[in-house]
């Protein structure tokens, strides 16, 4: 009984006054929704997450201890680009690409902070903003493609292949996963009418992602959903809950499928599908396709300790890395190469260490961090080092795992104190 007063006090306890709380909250909510609105610059992703920012700075966020570790891998990390960019910096094109990775690092800790507390309501905030966000970026890459809106084509797909509010569909697609994680988990959890909701949402975002042409999406999506709902047929704390996952999961499949066949009935669909469902592609292949770049790129960052500066690496291959963790080493040289997998590397295995542990918040945690481990994944074949929602999962889960400790440290408090007594309130330092 203890433990339970603990954790309930934990999701509940009130941090500051009722209208800073539900301004803090719909920030939150304002930052899921606009990362889905990135082909203008500043998008208002940007504009949201500097307002949040200065909003949590200015009533009392702190940052935890637990979070240093984030922060100065990041700065460790950017630090080597913006060295090895110095003999560069008079193209503005290189300015740009470190101003934007100092940034990327700050939202970073800014999501973090904002995450450790009062972590259960704002993660549902930002739960409900990505379903939103991702809901709309799908519309807008679905009316696109077949030209349901006047002069929507152009702007809204890129090579036959639907692009959305992003700049490239790939980005798209990688976007979409995570709202579809958490729409797929209403699915599966909630009642019907809610569920019926989500479905609508998930459908979307599925037609979107498939028609999107990324096969790093199409695989990307099934398998963290896959990881996903074994996580959570793992977690249930019923023989019911588990069933109804299971049985719902099934069904969603088939619908899927179903959705699938449709589509490739469709001569243009496709025929797209075929051409980018095929694994030999020109620029994966010989020894300057994609994955012989890598060898030979992982060759040159062995002799370069400064690496050869950002955006360099096509000035001596026909493309850029498409490697995320290859790119850190020749982008900032061994500081950045050594320190940027340190940093993906240690919230994973930070991530695998809280999977289990019983807070309220959860099932979005095992969301977020499917679709954080399988953008880890992806960055072996694409660079993701400049991905809004990359960093967004990368804070949102360093922000977990203080808000996880707290919540442990209050129950072991509460155990301690015993039933007949009150628990304390106030947070642990």
């Amino acid at each position: 009984m203890a433990m339970t007063a603990a954790a309930e006090e934990f999701r509940s306890r009130p941090i500051a006054p009722p209208g800073v709380v539900a301004l803090q909250r719909a920030l939150v909510w304002l930052a899921g929704a606009s990362g889905a609105i990135v082909f203008i610059e500043p998008s208002p992703y940007e504009i949201t997450t500097l307002a949040a920012a200065a909003v949590f700075i200015a009533t009392g966020a702190r940052l935890r201890l637990v979070l240093v570790p984030l922060l100065l891998l990041l700065f460790l990390v950017n630090l080597g680009y913006t060295i090895s960019a110095i003999p560069l910096l008079d193209d503005s094109r290189i300015s740009t690409w470190i101003a934007t990775s100092w940034y990327m690092a700050v939202t970073a800790v800014v999501f973090a902070i904002v995450t450790s507390e009062d972590t259960d309501a704002r993660l549902d905030m930002l739960r409900r903003g990505l379903v939103m966000g991702g809901a709309i970026a799908a519309l807008a890459g679905v009316a696109g493609y077949f030209h349901l809106v006047p002069g929507g084509y152009d702007l809204l797909t890129l090579y036959g292949r639907a692009r959305g509010t992003f700049k490239d569909p790939n980005v798209l697609g990688a976007f979409l996963i995570l709202p579809a994680l958490l729409a797929l988990q209403t699915i599966v959890t909630a009642r019907l009418a809610k569920a019926l909701r989500a479905s609508f949402a998930l459908g979307m975002m599925s037609l979107a992602i498939l028609l999107a042409f990324s096969r790093a999406a199409w695989g990307g999506l099934v398998l963290t959903a896959a990881f996903m709902l074994a996580l959570m047929v793992l977690t249930s704390r019923s023989r019911s809950e588990r069933s109804r996952i299971v049985v719902m999961t099934l069904a969603a499949a088939v619908a899927g499928m179903l959705l699938i066949g449709v589509l490739l009935s469709i001569d243009s669909i496709a025929d797209m599908f075929k051409q980018r469902a095929s694994f030999d592609q020109s620029y994966d292949e010989g020894r300057f396709g994609r994955f012989g770049r890598h060898i030979l790129g992982a060759d040159m960052a062995l002799d370069l300790p400064f690496g050869i500066g950002p955006l360099q690496f096509h000035n001596y291959f026909p493309e850029d890395t498409h490697n995320s963790y290859l790119n850190a080493f020749m982008s900032g040289g061994w500081l950045s190469g050594i320190c940027y997998p340190a940093l993906v590397f240690t919230t994973v295995v930070l991530g695998f260490r809280y999977l289990f542990v019983r807070v309220p918040w959860q099932r979005t945690y095992i969301a977020v961090f499917s679709a954080f481990l399988g953008t880890v994944g992806e960055s072996f074949i694409i660079d993701t080092d400049h991905w809004r929602h990359f960093f967004l999962m990368l804070g949102t889960m360093w922000g977990m795992f203080a808000a996880v400790r707290s919540h442990q440290s209050e129950v072991g408090r509460s155990a301690a104190i015993g039933p007949g007594r009150p628990a304390p309130t106030s947070p642990p330092p």
